[in-house]
C-alpha cells in the first residue's frame, strides 16, 4: 500500500464528501430504487436501473475515498520552515518570462489537482519543474504545450 501525499485541506475536503456520499446521497438514492421497484416489471423499469446504476456510482467513490484516506500521508507545510523552497503544500508565485504574466500554483497531491483552482499535481510536468527550486530561481520547463520559462517570484506555506 502506497502512501499518496496530501494536504490537510485535501484530506478535510475528502472527508466532507464522504459523509455528504454516505449521510446525504446514499439515502436519496436507496428511496429511488424503492419508489422505482414499486412501479412494477423491473426488467423494463429504467428509472430503476437509472437509480441503481447511481447507487453504484455512490458506492464506488465512497470506496475510492475511503482507500485514499487509508493511504493518506498527510504533509502540512504550515508546519514546515523551507526558506523560500519549492516543496508538496506549497504555494509558488510565478513570473511568465514570455508573456510576463503573474500566476501562482499550489503544488498538491493527486486528488487535489485542480488546474481551475490553480492546484497542480506535484508528478505534473510543471509541479516536477518547480519542486526543489527555490525564491527567484529561473525555471525552465517542458509542457505538452512547449517550453515554459518562468521565475519564481515567492514560496509562501500556506
Amino acid at each position: 500500500m502506497n502512501k499518496e501525499p496530501i494536504t490537510l485541506n485535501g484530506l478535510n475536503e475528502l472527508k466532507k464528501e464522504l459523509v455528504f456520499l454516505k449521510e446525504k446521497k446514499r439515502p436519496e438514492i436507496v428511496a429511488a430504487i424503492a419508489e422505482a421497484r414499486s412501479h412494477g416489471d423491473l426488467k423494463e423499469n429504467a428509472e430503476y436501473h437509472a437509480a441503481k446504476e447511481e447507487q453504484s456510482h455512490n458506492e464506488g467513490r465512497i470506496t475510492e475515498i475511503n482507500d485514499i484516506i487509508a493511504r493518506a500521508n498527510v504533509i502540512d507545510v504550515t508546519k514546515l520552515n523551507n526558506e523560500g523552497k519549492v516543496i508538496f503544500g506549497s504555494t509558488v508565485y510565478l513570473e511568465d518570462l514570455d508573456t510576463g504574466e503573474k500566476i501562482n500554483y499550489k503544488i498538491v497531491g493527486r486528488d487535489e489537482a485542480d488546474l481551475k483552482q490553480k492546484l497542480i499535481f506535484f508528478q505534473s510536468p510543471i509541479g516536477k519543474g518547480l519542486i526543489g527550486k527555490n525564491k527567484s530561481d529561473l525555471v525552465e520547463i517542458n509542457t505538452p504545450s512547449g517550453v515554459k520559462n518562468f521565475e519564481i517570484k515567492d514560496v509562501k506555506y500556506i
